[in-house]
Formats: C-alpha cells, sequence, structure tokens
C-alpha cells in the first residue's frame, strides 16, 4: 500500500516532462517574439533608409540581397552549390527589359512576373539535368549550363549584345504610381525583397525546410526513411531560382539596364562570395555579406583603389574564411551563445 510520502515524488517525476517541455515551449515562443522584433526594426529602418542614403545605391544592395538570399536557400538548407546562378539573374532582367521595352505601357508588375516566370522554367530545365548529380559534378554542370546561356545572350538579337538592353522604361506599377520617381521605386523595391524574403524564411521553417535540411545533413539516412530526394532538391532549386529572377528582374528596372555582365560566371562567383562572407545557412548572413560586397564595390570604385576592387575582396574573403568559417552572422551568433546564455 503506497504511502502519501511515495506518492508524492512520483508525481513530481510525472510533471517533471511537462514542466520542461512548457518550460522549453515558452523559451522558443520568447525567441520568436524577440526574433519579429527585431524584424520590425530593421524594416523601420530600411524605411527610413532613403532619406539618409541615395535611393539608388538601396535598391542595388536590396536587388542583390535578395539574389543572395535565394542562392543561400540552396546551398545553405539544401547543401547543393550552384556555379550557374547568373544565368537565372541575368534572364529575369533580359525578359523583363525585353517585355517594358516591346510592350509600350506594360505595368511594370508584369514585366516583372515575366522576368520571374522565364527564371524559374529556365530553373527547371537546369534542375532536372543537374540535380542528379552531387558535389563538384552539380557545380560543373550548372556552370556549363549557364554558360551556354551566357553565349545565347551574346548571340541572341534582343539583348543587344556586348552592349546590352539600355533605356528599359520602368513603366507604372499598377497603372498608377510612376517608376521614374526613385523613391516609389525604392518603396516598391524594398516590398519585393521583403516578399522574396518572407517566402525564404517559411520555406525554411516549414516541414519541407525540415526535410531540406535532413537531406543536406545526411542524404542516404533520408532516403532510407523514404523521402523523394531528387524530388525535394529539384523544388528547391527551381525556387531558388525563381527569387534569383526576381531579384535580377528588379534590377533591371532599377538600373534601366540589362548586359552581360549579369550573366557572366564572374556574377555567379559574386553571389558565392556574399553568401560565404555573411554566413551560410543562417537567414540574415546573405544580406549582410550583400551589404559589406556592394558598399564595398561602391566605396572603391569612385576612388583610387577603384583597379583593385576584386583583389581586396579577395583578401576579405580569405580571411572571413580563415577567420570567420561561419561567416560573419555565424560568428556573432556564436559570440551571442557564449555570453548571453
Amino acid at each position: 500500500m503506497m504511502t502519501q510520502e511515495s506518492v508524492q515524488p512520483a508525481a513530481v517525476q510525472a510533471a517533471s516532462p511537462q514542466v520542461k517541455a512548457n518550460a522549453e515551449r515558452e523559451r522558443r515562443r520568447a525567441a520568436r517574439r524577440r526574433q519579429h522584433f527585431f524584424y520590425l526594426a530593421l524594416l523601420g529602418v530600411a524605411m527610413v533608409a532613403p532619406m539618409l542614403v541615395y535611393p539608388v545605391f538601396l535598391m542595388k544592395l536590396l536587388c542583390f540581397a535578395l539574389f543572395a538570399c535565394a542562392f543561400n536557400l540552396l546551398l545553405g538548407y539544401a547543401g547543393l552549390l550552384s556555379f550557374g546562378h547568373a544565368a537565372f539573374f541575368a534572364c529575369g532582367g533580359y525578359i523583363t527589359g525585353y517585355m517594358l521595352s516591346t510592350y509600350s505601357g506594360l505595368n511594370t508588375e508584369l514585366g516583372i512576373i515575366a522576368g520571374t516566370l522565364a527564371s524559374t522554367v529556365l530553373g527547371l530545365v537546369f534542375g532536372i539535368l543537374a540535380i542528379r548529380r552531387q558535389g563538384i559534378y552539380f557545380a560543373m554542370i550548372t556552370l556549363a549550363l549557364a554558360q551556354m546561356v551566357f553565349f545565347v545572350f551574346v548571340q541572341a538579337p534582343f539583348t543587344g549584345g556586348e552592349n546590352g538592353m539600355q533605356g528599359v522604361p520602368r513603366g507604372h506599377l499598377f497603372g498608377l504610381f510612376d517608376m521614374q520617381n526613385n523613391m516609389a521605386l525604392y518603396y516598391f523595391v524594398l516590398a519585393v525583397f521583403v516578399l522574396g524574403f518572407m517566402i525564404i524564411q517559411r520555406t525554411i521553417h516549414s516541414p519541407y525546410g525540415q526535410v531540406l535540411k535532413a537531406i543536406r545533413e545526411n542524404e542516404p539516412r533520408a532516403i532510407s526513411l523514404g523521402y523523394n530526394v531528387d524530388a525535394h532538391k529539384l523544388l528547391a532549386f527551381v525556387i531558388s531560382a525563381a527569387l534569383t529572377g526576381l531579384a535580377g528582374s528588379t534590377k533591371t528596372v532599377v538600373f534601366q539596364l540589362a548586359s552581360l555582365t549579369d550573366a557572366h560566371w564572374h556574377m555567379s562567383g559574386e553571389v558565392i562570395l556574399m553568401t560565404l562572407l555573411g554566413g551560410v545557412g543562417t537567414i540574415l548572413g546573405p544580406v549582410v555579406g550583400a551589404t559589406v560586397v556592394v558598399t564595398l564595390q561602391s566605396s572603391l570604385s569612385n576612388g583610387p583603389l577603384g583597379e583593385w576592387v576584386h583583389v581586396i575582396l579577395g583578401v576579405i574573403f580569405v580571411l572571413c574564411v580563415l577567420l570567420f568559417r561561419s561567416g560573419i552572422v555565424g560568428w556573432v551568433e556564436r559570440l551571442i551563445r557564449r555570453n548571453f546564455k
């Protein structure tokens, strides 16, 4: 017969897992609330930024930040290193430029949607051809396909060849807002970036995103659990290509120019640099990396070290890899966890 003294420890032991689960749930909710407040603060800074900084520079930064975030979805969460993302960036830009230049009066958002859809289709084609390969073989196939697209853009009559597609009209948003106004265009570009960022964040925190992480960590184990690994990786590739095309389309509207620079393999290397510099597999890492690279390019190109921009960026990249292997954001997160538990 159990006494009251023996019943109490048993009840405490039974309740202990539930208490721990509730505490963990509350801790996650608090972390989520802090994250939301942090994002709202960043959005507030972005809203007032064009009053302090040249809007066109900020728009360029947002376009490349979205480009890097889209690439990070593929590399950081699916574990796929693509050397061909410049093809999607340029495809979105060229198609958007062609639509807005050819069809007079076409709304800006329709031109951007057309460019994004074209990049999505191109990403599907690339993915079907390359997704069954892994590692360096996957990277080389994407690079080869991207170079083929580059030469198509060189020869295609509508692209303007080496001169590029110049004087692309910005058009009107929803037929109401004139995008020639830099301030109006800035807030549109900011809305596009926020939309793309939210899609990426929702993807990586969904059950599908958890499967992607499992595939990245241990693909054979994911296969043994019954997941269609190739289908999951293909979907990640297509989403990444679509968002990359969205970034390229928006950049063409901002600068009213689509050029071969966007399709060159250097652009693919540049987005890899941005992602690794900021932190692969982190939410804000690509944004930080894009900010650093674009700011350095803009600052150095107008000074006496303009010819040494790529050398300086290369040195910074090497130092970051040696000293901050998890990138700037990864290093900061580790520092916070170590000192502010």
